[in-house]
């Protein structure tokens, strides 16, 4: 995601296909690893032993455990991110209710889909090195709905699209989050039904 420290990037560019397969080969790994045992017992060791690899074969590609957990955090929201930016560009050409719906369904159905990465996502990871990645799969969203209410004026009240894009975000974003994790006596139809009064609500479009 947005801002990556050269710290934790690969030393190695996979550029062979070989190189491309051992990282996404110690990647998965990791992920394996940091669903079992978490945040503070993952060790490149482990990961290591997971992909079935020496230590130093490791080292080749990733200087340390935080390359690793940014890799496995990067792809995962990017599963996210093209899940959200599915369902925003099915509704290409409208923006009301039905595409506040979608993109709330969408982005509850992606965060579902592995609760157990989102909790260590949400939980378990240091802020300050997990607040990177959050900002680029917002920004990314983010960037989509400036463009809808830039194409579409009158959509709202204001003609503050960086603003009015950064709260809809934010709003959808942390109430499926809570949702997906906390599992509210709440059927998902009405917690969609409650999302699209908030937005619609927030952006005169009902």
């Amino acid at each position: 995601m947005a801002g990556r420290q050269q710290s934790v990037a690969p030393r190695k560019r996979p550029q062979q296909q070989r190189s491309r397969a051992m990282v996404e080969r110690i990647v998965a790994a990791g992920r394996e690893v940091l669903l079992r045992d978490g945040y503070d017992a993952f060790s490149t060791n482990r990961v290591a032993d997971r992909a079935g690899i020496s230590p130093g074969s490791l080292y080749q590609y990733f200087p340390n455990k935080a390359a690793i957990v940014a890799a496995v955090i990067d792809r995962y929201s990017d599963e996210v991110a093209d899940r959200v930016a599915g369902a925003l560009t099915d509704r290409l050409g409208e923006f009301g209710p039905a595409m506040i719906r979608d993109t709330a369904d969408a982005l509850v159905e992606a965060l579902a889909a592995n609760v157990d990465l989102l909790r260590v996502v949400m939980e378990d990871l240091p802020a300050t090195s997990n607040r990177e990645r959050r900002t680029a799969l917002e920004q990314r969203v983010r960037e989509l709905v400036m463009a809808y209410l830039a194409a579409r004026p009158g959509t709202t009240r204001s003609t503050d699209h960086a603003t009015t894009a950064w709260v809809l975000v934010m709003a959808i974003e942390n109430l499926a989050v809570r949702y997906v994790l906390d599992e509210p006596a709440i059927s998902r139809e009405r917690f969609l039904d409650e999302v699209v009064a908030l937005c619609a609500g927030y952006l005169a479009v009902a």
